[in-house]
């Protein structure tokens, strides 16, 4: 698989190598030594999340506090998105800054999305079926989100007129005032949550 740094820091894009035949296709959609090679630190896999959605369906932009926070492994098993990543984390030298790609069921490409990185996908297709792994469970007392329309982001949403979104996305403060409110996470505390993570990746 090839990996590519994005232009939000920490991220990875993964492009699996895909073998197709005359009986489908196969390919390695996970490896955690590749992806720790990628990212110098480790991917420990607490929780495997599935979301089916329909066209138009946007969900986020959703993040959880650091520490602990929660690494995210992003793929398409059916159907397209477009995956949105942001730098929520305050400090970062790109904060705000956010990178769009196209996932699908065809080059079968995922997302490595770290801690304190805002994650939104909205999807393309009919319908969408996305598997992300994370590194902690659930906890929806550190969990946040912040709205997908806030003009300050300019998130590429496609067909943003349609979209659907459930009432706590829709509802989402701005990027200003999760700010002010001391929602988002801190760049030095991310920096470390990434170091510790790294030690686990040379064990």
């Amino acid at each position: 698989m090839r990996a590519t740094a994005l232009d939000v820091p920490h991220a990875v894009l993964i492009e699996p190598v895909v073998h197709r035949d005359a009986r489908g296709e196969f390919l390695e959609w996970f490896r955690a030594d590749r992806l720790a090679e990628a990212t110098g630190r480790s991917f420990e896999l607490l929780q495997a999340n599935l979301s089916v959605s329909s066209r138009g369906t946007v969900r986020g932009v959703h993040f959880a506090d650091v520490p602990r926070g929660q690494a995210k492994y992003v793929t398409v098993v059916a159907g397209s998105i477009v995956d949105i990543l942001v730098d929520l984390r305050v400090g970062s030298p790109e904060f705000g800054r956010s990178v769009a790609v196209e996932l699908d069921s065809r080059e079968h490409r995922a997302l490595f999305v770290p801690e304190g990185v805002g994650h939104l996908f909205a999807v393309t297709s009919d319908e969408a079926t996305v598997c992300y792994l994370a590194t902690d469970v659930y906890k929806p007392e550190s969990e946040h989100t912040v709205s997908p329309f806030d003009p300050e982001l300019a998130l590429a949403i496609p067909d943003p007129a349609s979209a659907v979104l459930s009432t706590r996305d829709a509802e989402a403060p701005m990027l200003a005032e999760a700010r002010e409110r001391g929602l988002l996470p801190d760049w030095e505390a991310c920096l470390a949550r990434y170091a510790e993570a790294a030690t686990g990746a040379a064990a």
